[in-house]
Formats: C-alpha cells, sequence, structure tokens
C-alpha cells in the first residue's frame, strides 16, 4: 500500500453558493468503510458543477464548505477503506460529488463510494475516462428512457454537447434515425458520428424546422436544453403516443398524456456496469468522446466559466498532475 506524498493536497473549492472558484491546499482526506481515495490524474467538468456553485441543490440537501467541485475523475487507488474489493494501485473513473461532506474531484486526491467507480481498462487513458462517467452515464439513460428503436426517428435537442454527441452515437448503434440540433460548427461532425439529419437552431425555431421537414411528426425526443417554459414547442413534435424525456425537469408527464403522449424526468445514474460498457464501447470504436477543451487544475475556474458560457462542443477536462 503506497502513501500520498505530504499530508496536504491542491484542491478547486468554493466557501459559499455564488463564489468564485480558487485553487487552495486541504488536507488529504481519509477513507471510510465503503470508501476509496482516488490519486487523480484527471477531472471532468460538467454544467452541473458550476450550477451546484450556483445552488441547483440549495435546500433540499445540505453543503459542507468548503466544498471541492467537480463530479467526475480519473486515476489511481491510493488506500481503501473497509469492506472494498478495489485494491490500491487499480486504475479507476467514476463520479465523486458529495455536496454533503465537502468532496468533489477537482482535486489531486478524492475520496468516492466504491459503488461509484469502475476499473479502467489499461487501453484507455485518464483524460478520457474522467470525460465519461456523467455525460456517458446520462446519454445512455436518457436513450434508453426513450424505448426508441431501429427504424424510428429521434430528436436530440442540444446535441454540440458531450451528452448530446454521445446520445446521438448510442442511438445510432441502436439503429434509430437521429436528428441532432446543432450550431453550424458542429454540425459535420455530428453528421460523423452517425446523425441523419442536423438542425442549426441559430437560424430559425428548432420546432419550426423538426416540423417543416416532419410533418406527420416524430417517434422521440431526448431533450437537454428546454426549460419548462420552452419544451412545450418541442414536444408538440411528437406523433401520437411518442415519448419525450428531458434532462431538466421540464416535462409535465400527466398533460402529456391527456394529448396521448408520453413524458419522463429522467437523472443519469452513473452505475459501475454502465461506466464499464461505455469504456468498451469507445475502446472498440463504437462511441468517440470529443475533449474539445483541456486545462491544468489550476484553470479549473475558467474552464468552468466557459461551461456556462454555453461554449463547450465536446467534453472539459482538467488536468491533474
Amino acid at each position: 500500500m503506497t502513501d500520498p506524498k505530504g499530508t496536504s493536497m491542491r484542491a478547486v473549492v468554493v466557501t459559499d453558493f455564488d463564489t468564485e472558484p480558487r485553487l487552495t491546499d486541504l488536507p488529504i482526506p481519509e477513507p471510510g468503510p465503503g470508501e476509496v481515495l482516488v490519486r487523480l490524474a484527471a477531472a471532468g467538468v460538467n454544467p452541473f458543477d458550476w450550477k451546484v456553485v450556483e445552488g441547483i441543490m440549495r435546500g433540499s440537501v445540505h453543503h459542507s464548505f468548503p466544498l471541492v467541485l467537480g463530479s467526475d475523475g480519473a486515476g489511481t487507488v491510493e488506500r481503501v477503506g473497509e469492506d472494498v474489493v478495489l485494491e490500491p494501485g487499480d486504475r479507476v473513473f467514476g463520479q465523486f460529488m458529495d455536496v454533503e461532506r465537502g468532496r468533489g474531484s477537482y482535486a489531486e486526491y478524492a475520496i468516492a463510494k466504491a459503488a461509484k467507480l469502475a476499473r479502467l481498462r489499461a487501453d484507455l487513458d485518464f483524460e478520457l475516462a474522467a470525460a465519461l462517467p456523467t455525460a456517458g452515464a446520462a446519454a445512455h439513460d436518457f436513450v434508453e428512457a426513450t424505448g426508441v428503436g431501429p427504424g424510428q426517428t429521434l430528436l436530440v435537442n442540444g446535441a454540440s454537447g458531450g451528452v448530446g454527441q454521445a446520445a446521438v452515437q448510442l442511438a445510432v448503434g441502436q439503429g434509430v434515425r437521429v436528428i441532432a440540433t446543432v450550431d453550424p460548427d458542429t454540425a459535420g461532425y455530428l453528421r460523423e458520428l452517425g446523425a441523419a439529419e442536423t438542425v442549426d437552431f441559430t437560424e430559425a425555431p428548432t420546432a419550426d424546422q423538426v416540423r417543416e421537414a416532419h410533418p406527420d411528426g416524430i417517434d422521440a425526443i431526448v431533450d437537454l436544453i428546454s426549460t419548462p417554459g420552452e419544451i412545450e414547442p418541442i414536444a408538440a413534435l411528437l406523433k401520437r403516443n411518442g415519448v419525450i424525456v428531458s434532462s431538466n425537469g421540464a416535462v409535465d408527464p400527466e398533460v402529456l398524456a391527456t394529448r396521448g403522449l408520453r413524458g419522463a424526468n429522467v437523472y443519469a445514474n452513473a452505475q459501475p456496469a454502465t461506466l464499464a460498457s461505455l469504456a468498451d464501447s469507445v475502446a472498440h470504436g463504437q462511441l468517440r468522446v470529443r475533449i474539445d477543451y483541456q486545462v491544468p487544475l489550476e484553470e479549473a475556474a475558467d474552464a468552468l466559466a466557459r461551461s456556462k458560457q454555453g461554449k463547450a462542443r465536446g467534453k472539459t477536462v482538467l488536468s491533474i498532475s
């Protein structure tokens, strides 16, 4: 069993809601029962990370400050608590955020529940693995929740980012015909990933463009961007008995049911089996993960600001040395 060098680590924290992330030194935490201490090599940046700073879970769960930011990470097991199958030296990736204990992945060392980690294949690097957990699991869960099948048509509304890109590929891999809403600079890449059609949301309202191309309606929608006040025109694109899945809690299933439609608000759950499956898909060339922005841990605040501004056209990763 190895020991971390020294007793402190660098970490990116916020000291309260709506405060600026900053790099600081914290004590290296100790794993408890069912927990693992991981020496991180990379951390993935997700919109959820800056939404936590804005208080997306404020009032629903206790937050401990200073709070280390970051949901996703990849690295090497350093120490383990009781009742853990993983061993020091194992390469792992998964989800680390625990706001109740002030824990996250933007750090040199992080604690995770062993049940939230998967072993990482030797042929995948840490940066790629850190980009997978939240976005990959979300895409997997959203597509599965639609129940869409071969020959049917699925709209991925918000396909420019990491979740959307993965959702397009996973659906295409199941024989689904995918329409992807994208900015003009990313349209070509989404077609490379298998999208049958792309819709430029900067040109005209998405709903208008899709309705013109598909006047009889489409079978399913994965909506990654619409708020409750925006989703109605998108849901109206569905055929009778069509289904829409929202990542933003924008769907009212009861209202949809009165119109012969189905809907659900789905939140990703990155189970180890799902993570391992996603990693296998990447290794076999069935799933491409585009890292469009990679910076060191010290630049985490800038990376979060870029994500918040909607500039991501793939995944953002922090390198941790």
